[in-house]
């Protein structure tokens, strides 16, 4: 019996431990708690600056996430610029139709966890920021765990809360494009 009832106490010890772990919060996006499941280092290379991109720098560690905040009616992100077309910073072709995309399409890039290995492709998501609204095709990942290479422009992985849009969304949204950057809210169309 004493030896049935230590294995007991050890499993439950080990259960608080992985449930604590980093790499098990990571795999639990339900709880709304997302935190880095790695780290990947940097590399520099030839990083197309259109749009002011996150290049990639020799020996810096950047943070990769497999997991996003949960979707919402109203989902907090940030909004970053990006072109999708080819020879700019998006890099290769969109994941979703392997193709690229003018700049005056409605398109957008999600992080990794949101993208849901392409579960989003080709869905429109309705984008909302300083009270106007629009819709926007998803064709493409803004990858969370890889970069530095020239896959990704020599790019740092993405956050894992990023809506990364063409220039047409921005115009759409009246926002100023130099700032690269912008709160907003997001969530699944249902336009």
């Amino acid at each position: 019996m004493a030896s049935a009832s230590a294995f007991g106490a050890m499993a439950i010890v080990l259960l608080v431990v992985l449930s604590t772990s980093p790499a098990v919060y990571s795999l639990r996006p339900s709880l709304g708690v997302c935190h880095a499941s790695g780290y990947l280092p940097g590399r520099s290379g030839n990083c197309v600056k259109s749009n002011d991109p996150d290049c990639c720098v020799d020996g810096k560690r950047y943070p990769q996430y497999r997991c996003s905040p949960p979707v919402t009616s109203s989902t907090p992100a940030t909004l970053t610029l990006n072109s999708f077309e080819k020879g700019k910073d998006g890099g290769g072709p969109s994941e979703c139709d392997n193709s690229y995309h003018s700049d005056d399409e409605m398109v957008v890039a999600l992080s990794t966890g949101w993208f849901s290995n392409m579960a989003r492709c080709g869905h429109r998501i309705k984008i909302t920021a300083n009270g106007n609204s629009v819709y926007a095709k998803v064709v493409d990942e803004c990858d969370s765990v890889h970069g530095c290479d020239d896959d990704h422009n020599f790019e740092a992985p993405c956050a894992n809360n990023i809506v990364d849009a063409s220039p047409a969304v921005w115009n759409a949204l009246g926002l100023d494009q130099s700032t690269g950057e912008q709160d907003i809210t997001w969530s699944d169309g249902d336009e």
